[in-house]
């Protein structure tokens, strides 16, 4: 685990504080990003953490620390697996080598958007199985972000069809975002989000997605391409939440729980309004660095659906957690089908045409 000097002096001076100056019933905890200041998405962080300590602030004090600060982005995992800090906020995406169940747990391509999120992790059993699959690695998990579709890749050639993207080198995160990309005949490269301004500059990739308009505003990439395809098909929502020390959160009060977990739904909430208001602004930002915006036609679009729920199924059977995370989504989204479908446009737009519920519930046995 790497720590730096002065991450290490602050952590050392705030376990004597906990020692000497707060009551005996008073804990407090550690707890570090995947995100770097530089990033938006730490926003979302901070706001939870805001409103905890804000909730809980006479059983506990959480000491935030912007990513990078305490230990690198591939290593928070660990870090709190380990107890080493008590937290970390993460995006569940980033753990699909670990077990390709936190790659549905994380993201979709072409498939969820944020209010499918929320209605799966709050009334179909998904808040369950985030810290079933967490659970497996001594962790409490609490979602409590969500974003919508992502803004899709920035170039510096443009891309509008599936033969425009044969050949290119494109950073992409996600397990499943992949597999798809090189179905469809790109090549995946993955690096961190810091890494994508110099990359695109030199022409190491010749492409990249991130995140939300807003947050590619905040890593520069209108300065750096001057073309960007939309829809942001690889993930059509996001989710992001805290990764918590088993040991930790059982040593807290059921109310300091209960009040934990009242923090991330106001942070849920919030965050689909305030990432969408960002996006707004980010969108006019690429707008007036004069980058050319380009739609992927239809067609395009539709064999990606295809794709898309082919790897899913083939997720799905290769692991028996990604499996039963899989068939739960699917699930929901048949259950909520018919009132979709029946309130069509005002409710949440489009039918999703998803993979085969019976091939992967087949996976299971």
């Amino acid at each position: 685990m790497k720590f730096t000097k002065k991450a290490l002096c602050a952590m050392t001076g705030f376990a004597l504080l906990g020692m000497t100056g707060l009551s005996q019933a008073a804990q407090k905890w550690t707890m570090t990003s995947t995100w770097p200041a530089s990033i938006e998405l730490v926003e979302l962080d901070k706001k939870w953490v805001e409103l905890a300590n804000k909730l809980v602030g006479d059983e506990l004090k959480i000491e935030f620390y912007e990513g990078g600060a305490l230990v690198p982005t591939g290593e928070v995992f660990s870090a709190v697996e380990s107890g080493t800090i008590q937290a970390g906020a993460d995006w569940p995406g980033y753990w699909a080598g670990r077990n390709p169940a936190f790659s549905p747990l994380g993201t979709h391509s072409s498939l969820f958007n944020a209010v499918d999120y929320a209605n799966w992790i709050k009334e179909w059993g998904g808040a369950e199985l985030y810290n079933e699959i967490y659970g497996k690695y001594g962790m409490v998990y609490i979602p409590y972000a969500i974003t919508n579709n992502e803004s899709g890749f920035h170039t510096n050639v443009p891309i509008r069809n599936l033969e425009e993207i044969k050949g290119k080198r494109l950073r992409l995160s996600g397990l499943e975002q992949g597999k798809v990309l090189e179905k469809i005949g790109g090549t995946q490269v993955s690096m961190a989000g810091q890494e994508l301004y110099q990359s695109l500059e030199r022409g190491v990739i010749e492409g990249a997605e991130f995140s939300t308009p807003n947050v590619d505003v905040s890593a520069g990439l209108h300065q750096v391409t001057k073309h960007w395809t939309t829809p942001g098909w690889h993930q059509s929502a996001s989710v992001f939440g805290v990764m918590i020390n088993k040991t930790a959160w059982d040593a807290l009060s059921d109310s300091a729980k209960e009040k934990l977990k009242i923090a991330a739904d106001a942070t849920m909430m919030w965050s689909i309004a305030f990432s969408e208001k960002k996006a707004t602004e980010g969108l006019r930002t690429f707008q007036k660095a004069g980058v050319e915006i380009h739609r992927m036609d239809d067609e395009s679009l539709k064999t990606i659906q295809q794709v898309t729920n082919e790897v899913m199924i083939s997720m799905a059977c290769s692991n028996p957690d990604a499996a039963k995370v899989y068939a739960s989504q699917m699930e929901y989204l048949q259950d909520y089908k018919d009132w979709r479908e029946t309130s069509m446009p005002f409710n949440l737009g489009r039918p999703i045409d998803g993979p085969d519920l019976e091939k992967i519930k087949a996976c299971l046995k």
